[in-house]
């Protein structure tokens, strides 16, 4: 297993990590991910453990808290040996204090995880989206109380606009808070928004990425081609609704290509796309997902080897997409160019 630094934190993290969303299995969208229990969780654990990944990460949201607890329960004993990452600020009940991210909310909020995960303190926590009622200090303020305490490791966000984590950024180091060093984005071959504005602020800030979802909503599994079905087993039956859109003939062009580097490597679509990603800039980790051992055997199987400088090229074309104003300009005009170098 690859190591990096966690944005410009001296926070080494492998290059893969765990995403336990599939533990769990509690509502219309976490079921259709996975229904992991505690053994099977342990089980998976073990294998990643095995393989050198020891960053898991969670959400309070997960399974309404469930994949935080079954994830607590599948680290008994050996908490040393892990690094533990989670989200919180979306809403968790209905009440005028279950969401966001005030004072109030996040110390509850910390203390009921480090209930559920049977910890004293977390490696990273990440603000799972932008809170626009709470001020920027009040937010800060209060993370920098638990990492002064020893609750907190270190800091991030998920899901932020690029003025939002510049914002916060800028604050952070006008009062000498803690600064965010990681930054949980989607970012896949279907998904390349992240390189518009996020990835050009993460090289310049030290900000690292931990990229979710890097098969496209599960659209990059190997299982999805052009004029078939979708596969009886697919849970995009269930989920679709639920996340980013694709044009489908984008996806099929770029699984064509995926195809033709399946035959040149010996590799798998998942482990193609996964290296691919794994040669960005500013990427520390790619969070893979698993509901079951097959399946994340076969994720892990995109470390140890690289694609050539030919296949990131036919990847990167057929995935490319003409970015929105106002940043087409930067890629389409010489005088731009010279004075914005693109950040890929």
């Amino acid at each position: 297993m690859e190591y990096r630094n966690l944005g410009a934190s001296g926070l080494r993290v492998p290059v893969l990590s765990f995403g336990t969303g599939t533990f769990g299995g509690q509502g219309p969208l976490f079921s259709a991910w996975g229904r992991s229990g505690a053994d099977e969780a342990r089980r998976l654990v073990d294998i990643c453990l095995e393989a050198g990944v020891n960053l898991f990460d969670s959400a309070d949201v997960y399974s309404s808290g469930g994949s935080e607890e079954i994830l607590g329960a599948a680290i008994k004993g050996r908490r040393d040996k892990v690094l533990i990452s989670t989200k919180m600020s979306l809403p968790m009940g209905d009440g005028p204090l279950d969401a966001g991210s005030s004072r109030h909310r996040l110390l509850n909020s910390v203390e009921a995880a480090l209930h559920r995960l049977g910890t004293d303190y977390l490696d990273l926590l990440q603000l799972h989206a932008f809170d626009a009622f709470t001020p920027v200090e009040e937010v800060l303020s209060t993370l920098d109380t638990l990492v002064r305490a020893g609750t907190l490791r270190y800091v991030g966000v998920s899901n932020f606009a690029g003025w939002q984590l510049m914002k916060s950024l800028a604050m952070a180091d006008r009062r000498a808070w803690p600064r965010y060093v990681a930054h949980q984005v989607y970012y896949s071959l279907l998904g390349r928004d992240y390189e518009w504005e996020l990835m050009p602020l993460a090289r310049d800030q030290g900000v690292g990425a931990l990229v979710w979802s890097p098969l496209g909503w599960g659209r990059l599994t190997g299982n999805i081609r052009r004029g078939q079905p979708l596969p009886q087993n697919s849970r995009l039956h269930a989920t679709a609704q639920f996340g980013p859109l694709v044009d489908e003939q984008r996806l099929y062009a770029i699984v064509d290509v995926l195809d033709a580097i399946v035959v040149e490597t010996g590799r798998t679509v998942p482990q193609v796309a996964i290296a691919w990603l794994l040669s960005r800039p500013t990427v520390s980790s790619v969070i893979i997902g698993a509901r079951d051992e097959a399946q994340l055997r076969d994720n892990l199987g995109a470390v140890g080897w690289s694609l050539s400088a030919d296949q990131i090229k036919r990847l990167d074309e057929v995935s490319a997409v003409m970015p929105p104003y106002p940043y087409y300009p930067y890629r389409i005009q010489e005088g731009f160019t010279r004075l914005n170098p693109p950040a890929v």
